[in-house]
């Protein structure tokens, strides 16, 4: 677990909690987002915590960068947030981020969501992609890489994931086993060369191939 805040209250104060938890190891903590990035390929952590907005480099830039490093692909990027829903944190998710955590989220819920990173699924409620996409989605639709080389089912896959649906939601809707879910969801993340299912999302809406009145 990688922290980087520019303020040592807040990372002291998460650090308190992660240091309570038998399965969850601290490896380092820096300042800014060129920190985040030289930790990053140092450590090579499972998560990444990220505040969006610092000085001397913010969480989107470092985001981005470590979402183009092929020796980091296993990094899943949080990103910390005082505002909540904002054109940081979009643009954050499109840079690669796999959710992100408002600053005042309860202790017990801070801990779990980096349980549900480091599984590699996306920290992002329906509800809570909806309004991001409504607010700050490109219009109109721009043309994704790869889009055109989803098979129908992989192009229904993508869809149901744009709508909140996990994998074995994903099977038991389009009548196939969770395997075969996730190997459509996966598939489909490769030709879109979304690094997870939270750009998988962003990328959906973008591209035109689900709109935000149909959620």
């Amino acid at each position: 677990m990688l922290l980087v805040d520019d303020q040592p209250l807040i990372r002291s104060g998460f650090r308190a909690l992660l240091d309570l938890e038998d399965d969850i190891e601290v490896v380092a903590e820096g300042n800014d987002g060129h920190e985040a990035l030289e930790l990053a390929r140092q450590h090579v952590p499972d998560v990444a915590l990220i505040d969006v907005r610092m000085p001397g480099g913010d969480g989107i830039e470092a985001t981005e960068r470590i979402a183009e490093d092929p020796a980091l692909a296993g990094v899943h990027v949080v990103i910390l947030t005082n505002y909540g829903l904002d054109e940081y944190v979009f643009h954050a998710l499109r840079a690669g981020a796999a959710g992100f955590l408002v600053k005042d989220i309860q202790p017990e819920d801070f801990v779990h969501a980096v349980r549900v990173a480091a599984r590699g699924e996306a920290l992002l409620a329906p509800a809570i992609t909806r309004k991001l996409i409504d607010r700050y989605v490109t219009r109109p639709p721009r043309p994704a890489a790869g889009l055109d080389g989803l098979t129908n089912r992989e192009r229904e896959a993508v869809a149901l994931v744009a709508h909140g649906l996990s994998n074995s939601e994903l099977a038991a809707h389009m009548a196939i086993t969770p395997i075969t879910a996730k190997t459509h969801v996966n598939r489909a993340m490769t030709k879109l060369r979304a690094r997870d299912r939270a750009q998988l999302v962003v990328i959906a809406y973008e591209s035109g191939l689900v709109k935000p009145a149909q959620s």
